[in-house]
């Protein structure tokens, strides 16, 4: 099973993980070959928001103000289960820090 892992933290997290925590998280799971993608995304300051309403195209600039936490990351695990993935997630340094949101990929028709 395919699950997306969002790596999530409040605005102002109270720590930082260290970059080589988040490595050897990351080794491992590349090696295995459970891990397929992971990327760290831009500040949420970066980020545009876009909505199509009376069909006109309009786009917000940075995060929405009553946004207390943002993701920061994500990572495409492949896994046997939802328990395996579980464990996977709760070994990420930001599972301390933050929190880490699993979501299964949809499983369309055969």
């Amino acid at each position: 099973m395919k699950y997306m892992m969002f790596v999530v933290s409040s605005l102002e997290p109270d720590a930082v993980s260290d970059e080589s925590d988040v490595d050897l998280w990351v080794d491992p799971l590349d090696a295995s070959g459970k891990r397929i993608i992971g990327e760290v995304l831009m500040p949420p300051k970066e980020s545009t928001v876009v909505r199509v309403r009376g069909g006109k195209v309009l786009t917000t600039r940075g995060p929405f103000v009553e946004t207390s936490e943002v993701i920061l990351g994500f990572d495409i695990l492949e896994v046997a289960d939802l328990d395996e993935a579980i464990e996977i997630a709760a070994k990420h340094p930001m599972a301390r820090n933050g929190q880490i949101e699993l979501r299964a990929f949809m499983q369309w028709g055969d």
